[in-house]
């Protein structure tokens, strides 16, 4: 108790002073001025409650934790049952949690569903770049970099060639996996805080070539007008191109500009779960063994005959493809892209996405990339504090869940003697 009364100080005191800053203490402009104006006793008391919530929780996290392991520890033969229903429920309940995923953008706003698309790629990119952070345990900060060279692909291929987003979809892949393999080449000797470096200058060289190159890609005014999806040819605008026919006149129902939102929703869905089926599969895999085995211990994973120059290169190689995916959807639901949306910021939310979800746990990364999109969009009123919650928020999530919110789960077996 008493070595975990200085956390819980800490952590109060944090509390204390977060909270203050967003709801405690608000500054109003009065002409050239800034006066502070303190909130109401109810808003004092629901911060005091917040601090005495969070200093007892971590002083008591600890020895409850302990008695609720103690208590719920089954023995071996009550596991095997629980085990052998947890399998059998598991595939139930995902196919549930997937329906309910298509049903729910034709019950909600359209706001609603433009917000959760936004969600979805950043599920993607977290996906991805968990393959390199999480699974191989090679720290990238450059991951954006592929996120627009997908997204680049996609919006020179239409303009100049005239090719669909479905044409694009497979070739954004290839070339964000071929220019993850170039990057794995000079980084194969290289690990920790170096090997941050380097994928940090090569983010930054991708974006200063997209924002200098002006002939091709437009430079600083970026590329406009980029075709969106169709779905087999019917197109969701008002009128159609000519030659083309529209969704709504095919169908015979009266235009909504809600069905594109819907649309573009829908597709982001299937390529998510495109994303997490390739990725559990590739786990089970030797490659996917061989990933964990370099992540724990490179030296170890070369005695046993493995090969760490492969093995970096395909992680590399897979997890730069899905961000050439979400890359070149991110183009087509934009409509509008430029080296500004490829900045370095953008591969700090995607690794925060990772190190908050818990490193190579899959549910993990996707609640967290959920909670990274939706919440700062319900706190637009804080605007002005958000990069200190989000700091915040960090900071916390190291103090109390330093392996992430859902840490990723390894087999095990413990024999206990009475």
């Amino acid at each position: 108790m008493q070595r975990a009364l200085f956390p819980a100080l800490f952590s109060a005191l944090v509390t204390f002073l977060l909270t203050c800053l967003v709801i405690g203490v608000k500054l109003e402009q009065d002409g050239p001025e800034l006066t502070v104006v303190n909130a109401d006793a109810a808003t004092w008391g629901w911060i005091a409650f917040a601090v005495v919530a969070v200093f007892l929780v971590q002083l008591f996290h600890q020895p409850l934790s302990a008695l609720k392991q103690r208590l719920t520890t089954p023995h071996i033969s009550a596991l095997l049952p629980r085990e052998q229903l947890r399998s059998r429920l598991t595939p139930w309940l995902i196919a549930l949690v997937v329906l309910g995923l298509f049903i729910w953008p034709f019950m909600v706003s359209r706001g609603s569903v433009d917000l959760a698309t936004l969600a979805l790629i950043y599920v993607m990119l977290g996906l991805g770049l968990n393959i390199v952070v999480g699974f191989a345990g090679l720290l990238d900060l450059g991951y954006v970099a592929f996120y627009a060279v997908g997204a680049y692909t996609y919006a020179l291929l239409s303009e100049y060639y005239g090719l669909s987003f479905w044409a694009c979809l497979p070739i954004a892949g290839l070339m964000a996996a071929t220019f993850g393999c170039i990057l794995g080449f000079p980084v194969l000797r290289l690990r920790g805080d170096y090997l941050a470096i380097v994928t940090l200058g090569f983010g930054e060289i991708i974006r200063i070539l997209l924002n200098n190159w002006t002939d091709v890609t437009g430079g600083p005014n970026g590329i406009s007008g980029i075709e969106k999806p169709t779905l087999f040819g019917l197109e969701f605008s008002r009128r159609a191109a000519e030659g083309s026919q529209t969704f709504h006149e095919f169908f015979g129902i009266d235009y909504d500009s809600s069905h594109r939102v819907v649309f573009l929703y829908l597709v982001a869905l299937l390529l998510v779960l495109f994303t997490i089926y390739v990725i559990n599969r590739v786990q089970r895999m030797p490659i996917g063994r061989a990933w964990e085995a370099l992540r724990e211990d490179e030296i170890a994973c070369r005695s046993l005959g493995l090969n760490p120059t492969v093995i970096k290169l395909s992680a590399f190689t897979m997890g730069a493809s899905f961000a050439g995916f979400a890359g070149c959807f991110f183009a087509a639901r934009q409509g509008f892209i430029s080296p500004e949306s490829f900045t370095f910021i953008e591969s700090a939310i995607i690794l925060a996405i990772v190190v908050l979800g818990g490193m190579g746990s899959q549910l993990g990364v996707i609640l967290a990339a959920i909670a990274m999109t939706i919440l700062p969009e319900l706190a637009r009123e804080f605007q002005e504090y958000r990069m200190l919650m989000f700091g915040g928020v960090m900071v916390l999530m190291m103090l109390w869940r330093p392996q992430g919110l859902l840490p990723m789960k390894r087999p095990q077996l413990e024999l206990k003697t009475s």
